[in-house]
């Protein structure tokens, strides 16, 4: 995962402080280049300059409009990162915020998709798509540093990671009143925090287990996820029901085995969805019929559909990222298109590929 201290550093060595500036609300023309794919051979799209680093949300967020055609991300084109919306078809660009200090790994859409969030130094800002004027909805204590955030699907609610030293906790804050309460605090990392949809409850991960706590705090439920795997980019199913998973286990002869896995909390009954190419990170489409997920095998850094119904693999191309959990392939509304990020070509870009061939198109839930 890019860390805080990573992104700014980047951001402070691609251009003088506000060189290129050009204020919120500015457009900014297509940087888009085509190619084939080395491996095999299918076209890529390019869609931003890796001379500069634009970074998509945290998988917890959300980051590609069901309406609209367009991504949500982050670029310090401007000599420090600010948001910006995506067309996915022209690669025309939007910038949407002047942010002093806005965290990359916290900007999402909100599920109404009428306005976006993001931290901006402690202070959390919900600014509408339209007039993009921010409102500051909640400040975190002095000495704590938000991390990463999940909204709830009424828009009501945030759960959001901070850090203080060594320490982490998982807060929920009413993004009406301002109001927080901690759902959990530990010595060890915490991430990935996500409002169940339909449940007043969040899921986060707590190294490599999984964690589901209610708002009301009367339940902390460690979910029963094999013994010894190691864990990432658990997700809700959009009826909130199940948590898909990747889990990599390492068995005695040093091999890796992938799958992606999926639990019931309210059973915690959990079970094989299918094996995968050691996948670090993974999306799934609209109906959750297709996965579209990084490979960290440094021998195998690929990108690759993964079709549930028939549990097999097809490579679309390669990331060669240099680190594969940051990946973050995810599908257009439609399913028709993927998106993923890289460094293969210099600083992080976004992709696309044109996936219609393979996947059926799919109603955005």
């Amino acid at each position: 995962m890019l860390t805080r201290r990573t992104l700014l550093s980047l951001a402070s060595a691609a251009f003088p402080a506000f060189a290129q500036s050009k204020g919120r609300g500015a457009s900014y023309p297509s940087e888009a280049k085509r190619y084939n794919d080395p491996l095999t051979e299918f076209l890529v799209l390019r869609l931003t300059d890796p001379a500069h680093s634009a970074v998509l949300p945290a998988p917890c967020g959300r980051a590609v409009a069901h309406k609209g055609g367009f991504v949500l991300h982050s670029s310090d084109r401007t000599g420090r990162f600010e948001a910006f919306r995506l067309d996915i078809k022209s690669a025309q660009s939007k910038q949407l915020t002047e942010a002093a200090e806005l965290i990359p790994s916290t900007l999402q859409l909100m599920p109404s998709e009428r306005a976006f969030c993001y931290f901006n130094g402690p202070r959390l800002e919900i600014a509408p798509l339209g007039s993009l004027r921010p409102r500051e909805a909640y400040r975190v204590e002095e000495g704590w540093t938000p991390e990463q955030m999940g909204v709830s699907e009424d828009d009501l609610y945030a759960a959001v990671v901070e850090k203080k030293d060594a320490q982490y906790r998982v807060r929920l804050v009413s993004l009406l009143k301002g109001e927080a309460t901690t759902l959990a605090e530990a010595a060890e990392p915490l991430s990935d925090p996500q409002p169940r949809p339909k449940r007043a409850s969040v899921l986060y991960r707590r190294g490599d287990a999984l964690h589901v706590c209610n708002f009301d705090r009367q339940q902390n439920q460690r979910l029963k996820t094999p013994e010894g795997a190691k864990i990432s980019a658990p997700q809700w199913s959009a009826d909130g029901r199940e948590v898909l998973y990747a889990s990599l286990v390492t068995n005695a002869n040093g091999q890796r085995a992938g799958q992606i896995r999926e639990i019931v909390p309210d059973t915690n009954q959990d079970t094989l969805v299918a094996r995968s190419t050691q996948f670090v990170a993974f999306g799934k489409n609209a109906d959750g019929s297709v996965m579209v997920g990084a490979s960290g095998s440094k021998a195998q850094p690929h990108v690759l559909l993964l079709v549930r119904s028939v549990k097999r693999e097809l490579t679309l191309c390669e990331h060669r990222a240099s680190d594969p959990s940051t990946v973050s392939p995810l599908f257009s509304a439609n399913s028709q298109r993927i998106l993923f990020q890289s460094d293969m070509h210099g600083k992080p870009a976004i992709y696309s590929m044109v996936v219609d061939k393979l996947v059926e198109e799919t109603d955005a839930p």
